[in-house]
């Protein structure tokens, strides 16, 4: 890096790293090469004419992670705020406009007070630029943002548009309008941590999908994170042999894992858990839509896109923020060529006048959107419940699924016995006498519209398997589709989906 004086103290104060600390905390020792150090602002007014601003607030440059080569840029609050002028978003932009055509991901450090008001429209120029080539690099190269400080205004529309968003607690700070401008406008007191805290972005938002405890828990999993993925479009990822598979022990806990009851929830980890390699499960937003569950994993040593139910929470039903969950996860796999494996217990959306009011119909329709847009590998493995609409939408055989597998006690309907015959036999259901009937026309609906034979008579499920069986069909399916190709998409410049 350049020579300078770095203000290491006055960070640090703040329980935060300097930004050359935390650029050497994320790269591999003695691999970061700076970039455009000398590029400097040319306002002149507002006292700006004769002002040093080192770098312009941001440091920028290559090095590699893991051994493999990235581009990373990292805003010095020390250094007037790390707010964002013209030279200051041109160099960002420049770097991102670079890591395109070298082919590798850009992670971005953000710590910056905003717009560097003094360069009026100048500032504005600067994120515009850098929001265009965030877009450009978007399926292109993966873009990770760290937020490291206030990330406020227009500045959060960068990492907005990034693929993964990693915050750290008592640090991160992100939002459209601060603390001050909410009490000017709305008369309410709220703190920084309130308003746009990592709590609020993992928990309640969806914004941020890794919550991290320190700057260095951060730096780790970002390096993880990118053990997992193609460094860019069309990388082939080699087959990763740290992992192991305890088959054994896994196929004895994968047996055990569906309660007797079948309204009885269960946590979806566990069914995940005995099917990938042993402790890969690297979860994505943990915190948010805790009723869906998505991350990467590995199977026999190659990476997978892990999307789920999960019956612990709300019984698997799908609302209009795990519909996005979904979808966002789904489209980012199939940008890189990832393939995907779904495992469904879902007894359908969520009813009810809040979440049809929030546009349920508009978010579950992202999800069958985005997995009949998918043309990567696609997997699913039904464990239980697959009711209606959900059923159809979590990669049914219908939207493209390449093999579908079924657990014996899954079911597969419209809706469950209870909710058919309040429909087909209402009248019986409120006659204390009509019970025998009432029992004998659920056990009927359950032989001969649930039953998962129903569906692999009419070729819809490609085979029903015991859960044993599970990891040895998923595995088997991905190494024949490995070289999948689809060539009979229609002629058009892109879709809409019902964003």
């Amino acid at each position: 890096m350049a020579n300078y004086t770095y203000n290491l103290e006055k960070q640090h104060t703040k329980g935060k790293l300097h930004a050359v600390e935390r650029i050497a905390a994320l790269c591999d020792e003695n691999s970061f090469h700076e970039i455009y150090s000398r590029a400097r602002h040319q306002c002149t007014s507002f006292g700006m004419a004769d002002k040093e601003i080192p770098y312009d607030g941001v440091i920028t440059g290559f090095g590699k992670i893991n051994g493999k080569k990235v581009a990373v840029y990292a805003q010095d609050f020390t250094v007037q705020g790390g707010s964002l002028g013209k030279v200051h978003g041109q160099k960002i932009a420049e770097l991102i406009d670079k890591a395109i055509e070298a082919r590798c991901p850009v992670i971005g450090i953000n710590d910056s007070g905003g717009a560097r008001i003094q360069e009026g429209i100048d500032a504005l120029c600067g994120y515009g630029e850098l929001f265009y080539q965030n877009v450009r690099a978007s399926g292109s190269v993966p873009q990770i943002s760290i937020i490291a400080g206030p990330c406020a205004g227009g500045a959060v529309y960068s990492p907005g548009i990034t693929d993964f968003i990693f915050a750290v607690d008592k640090i991160s700070q992100l939002f459209i309008t601060g603390p001050k401008v909410v009490k000017s406008v709305l008369s309410m007191d709220i703190t920084s941590e309130e308003l746009g805290g990592a709590a609020i972005h993992s928990e309640k938002s969806g914004v941020a999908h890794f919550r991290c405890g320190s700057e260095q828990d951060c730096y780790a999993k970002v390096r993880k994170l990118l053990d997992y993925i193609p460094h860019y479009y069309g990388e082939k990822l080699l087959q990763d042999t740290k992992f192991k598979f305890d088959e054994k022990k896994k196929k004895k806990e994968i047996s055990t894992v569906l309660p007797e009851e079948s309204k009885k929830g269960y946590d979806i980890r566990k069914v995940i858990d005995c099917v990938v390699d042993d402790d890969s499960f690297f979860e994505v937003m943990e915190e948010f839509a805790a009723m869906s569950v998505v991350g990467f994993a590995k199977i026999e040593g190659k990476s997978v896109g892990i999307i789920a139910n999960n019956p612990a929470v709300w019984g698997g039903l799908m609302n209009c923020d795990a519909s996005d969950k979904i979808a966002r996860f789904v489209r980012y796999c199939d940008s890189f060529e990832i393939p995907l494996v779904s495992f469904v217990d879902v007894p359908g959306f969520l009813p009810g006048p809040d979440e049809e009011q929030k546009g349920i119909i508009r978010h579950g329709a992202k999800v069958i959107y985005a997995y009949s847009e998918a043309t990567v590998p696609k997997v699913t493995v039904i464990t239980r419940k697959a009711y209606g609409g959900a059923y159809i939408a979590m990669c049914s055989k219908h939207l493209g699924a390449d093999f579908v597998y079924a657990w014996p006690k899954a079911e597969i309907a419209v809706m469950g016995a209870e909710g058919a015959l309040e429909i087909l036999y209402a009248k019986q259901m409120k006659d204390p006498g009509q019970a025998d009937f009432v029992a004998q026309k659920s056990a009927e609906y359950r032989e001969t519209v649930m039953n998962p034979k129903i569906a692999a008579a009419h070729d819809y499920i490609s085979e029903i398997i015991e859960p044993e069986q599970t990891r040895e069909c998923v595995a088997r399916s991905l190494e024949f589709l490995e070289n999948k190709r689809q060539n009979n998409l229609p002629l058009k410049k892109h879709g809409n989906i019902p964003l």
